[in-house]
C-alpha cells in the first residue's frame, strides 16, 4: 500500500508495517490503545514492555512531554544518528505504549515516510521493531517473519529492498537533567 492508504488505515485504527529512520517497524496511532494492544499480540510481546513512538518535531513532543528539561532540545537538534530519548511523565498516549513509571521513548524523525504518516494521523506514531518478541530485528523487509506480515493490517511498499540494520540511539533522560545511555 502507498502512504495514503497508509494514513487512512491507522487513522481508522489499523496496524502498519513499515520503513522507519532506523529499522522496520510495527505502527500504528500511538494514542488508539486497541490498535497498541494488537500490536503486542502481533509480537507476542510482554504487556510491561513500552513501545517507541515517533513524532514529526518539539510543538508535537511538547503536547505529549509537558515537562522536560532544556537539554532535550540540543540532544535532539545536534546528533547525528536518530535519537530515542526516554521521557518521563508522558501524557495523552495509549497506556500499552507506556512503561510501568510513565515512562515512554520518543523520537523525532526526519524520515520522509514517518513523516508523511505522522503530519496524516496528527498524532505520534508507534515504532517498534518489525520482530517477533525475543527474537533479532529484521534487516531488511524479505527477513520479517511471515507471522507478522499476515497479521499486521498494512504493509508500506517502500523502500523494500534497502538493508536497515542500525536501532537509534537511546538515553533515558529525568527532569532534572540527569541522563543514563541505553544504547550508543
Amino acid at each position: 500500500m502507498k502512504i495514503k492508504e497508509s494514513i487512512e488505515l491507522i487513522k481508522n485504527g489499523g496496524t502498519l508495517l513499515y520503513p522507519s529512520d532506523t529499522i522496520w517497524g510495527l505502527g500504528c496511532d500511538a494514542t488508539n490503545e486497541t490498535a497498541c494492544q494488537k500490536l503486542l499480540s502481533i509480537k507476542n510481546r510482554p504487556a510491561q514492555k513500552s513501545f517507541i513512538i515517533l513524532v514529526d518535531g518539539f510543538a508535537m513532543l511538547e503536547r505529549y512531554v509537558p515537562e522536560f528539561h532544556e537539554v532535550c532540545y540540543d540532544l535532539a537538534d545536534f546528533t547525528e544518528k536518530p535519537l530515542t530519548i526516554i521521557y518521563p511523565n508522558v501524557k495523552g498516549i495509549a497506556p500499552t505504549v507506556l512503561a510501568e513509571d510513565g515512562s515512554v521513548g520518543i523520537r523525532i524523525t526526519k524520515d520522509s515516510n514517518c513523516l508523511q504518516l505522522i503530519k496524516g494521523i496528527r498524532k505520534p506514531i508507534v515504532s517498534t521493531s518489525a520482530n517477533l518478541s525475543g527474537e533479532p530485528h529484521p534487516q531488511n523487509f524479505d527477513e520479517i517473519s511471515c507471522l507478522v506480515k499476515e497479521h499486521v493490517d498494512g504493509i508500506l511498499e517502500e523502500r523494500l529492498s534497502e538493508k536497515m540494520v542500525t536501532p537509534s540511539q537511546l538515553i533515558k533522560i529525568e527532569i532534572d537533567g540527569s541522563f543514563k545511555i541505553l544504547r550508543k
